[in-house]
């Protein structure tokens, strides 16, 4: 048996591979690969036997932040907890996530040493945990000034195999910071001083900064990865949630069936959308509150749903419970 086969063979049997829709079976050609590249299955990973791993960040506590980070987070940044060689490999110098780079770069090393990785690049293989490590791998390697357009299949062959799981403190949250914009780009010298841009990376700059969506984490206790997204004519709160995913629908159909799957006056749920091996429930929310209006709520509802999910073993749904798991089933979002 090759090496790609027993990986196929392994992932398939831990549930966290596929070269399909996740149930073994083949998925439409035509359908979105779920890789997330944003191209049909048959022009990406349809057209090999690459595996799909469809919950890349899974064993990290960083998962959920990390998906909202590769899906809909604008502009932000985030320190890594590096673990084992690679903590040594970086020695003194900072490693961080950032939502996207200039010109959509796996990974760059700032003349300062700082090292950057991009989360929003194009799928190169299909698993996104092995290419974000080995955009990792390589900065930490590289030189300051040095950038890293794709990270993919290639570049393992020189990185081996390895996963973000490998590299990263795997207890450790990330502290995702969003920005209103993408100043943060601008380069800095060793003394960490930002650089007189040039006018091509002004103009790329302020490309980037005119279609930024004003997006805001919302913090407090026992909420992670909720952020507050001004998508213009409605605020929205995304909220990703690290439950498998019939166990969570399960628990907000039981909310909703006793009127408690809200936020408060002036929000609404509307439904939710899948990435990366998630669930991410989406509440429509009054514009013209501020975001730290919406922590309370939120670490009321998260008591509320932890409290559900807990219950779920002992007792099974009722039939007005079914009935509501059923609709939030069929409510999908669509991002935009």
């Amino acid at each position: 048996m090759s090496k790609k086969t027993k990986t196929r063979g392994r992932a398939a049997a831990t549930g966290t591979g596929v070269n399909s829709n996740g149930n073994g079976a083949t998925p439409n050609p035509r359908q979105p690969c779920p890789c997330g590249s944003g191209k049909r299955y048959k022009a990406c990973h349809g057209a090999g036997d690459d595996v799909i791993v469809l919950r890349p960040f899974d064993g990290l506590a960083a998962e959920c932040d990390l998906v909202a980070m590769r899906e809909f987070v604008p502009s932000g940044l985030a320190p890594l907890t590096l673990s084992g060689d690679a903590a040594k490999l970086a020695g003194d110098r900072s490693a961080s996530i950032a939502s996207v780079l200039p010109g959509a770069a796996a990974a760059l090393v700032r003349p300062n040493g700082e090292v950057l990785v991009g989360m929003q690049t194009q799928a190169r293989t299909g698993d996104l945990s092995g290419d974000l490590a080995r955009a990792l791998r390589w900065a930490l390697g590289a030189e300051p000034g040095e950038m890293l357009p794709v990270s993919g299949a290639a570049l393992g062959a020189e990185q081996g195999t390895v996963r973000l799981q490998d590299l990263l403190v795997a207890d450790a949250p990330l502290d995702v910071e969003v920005f209103t914009d993408f100043t943060w780009w601008l380069p800095k010298n060793e003394e960490g001083e930002t650089q007189e841009p040039s006018a091509e990376a002004l103009a790329a700059l302020e490309q980037a900064n005119n279609v930024i969506m004003p997006t805001e984490v919302v913090r407090g206790a026992d909420v992670r990865g909720a952020y507050w997204v001004d998508a213009g004519e409605k605020a929205h709160l995304r909220w990703v949630r690290p439950e498998p995913e019939e166990q969570l629908i399960a628990a907000l159909a039981r909310l909703a069936a006793a009127d408690e799957l809200t936020l408060g006056e002036g929000a609404k749920f509307v439904g939710s959308f899948r990435a990366h091996g998630l669930l991410v429930p989406v509440w429509d929310l009054d514009r013209e509150m501020h975001v730290k209006e919406w922590t309370a709520p939120a670490e009321s509802f998260a008591t509320r749903l932890e409290k559900t999910l807990a219950g779920l073993p002992d007792t099974p749904l009722t039939e007005p419970e079914r009935r509501a798991r059923d609709g939030i089933a069929g409510r999908q979002v669509t991002l935009r």
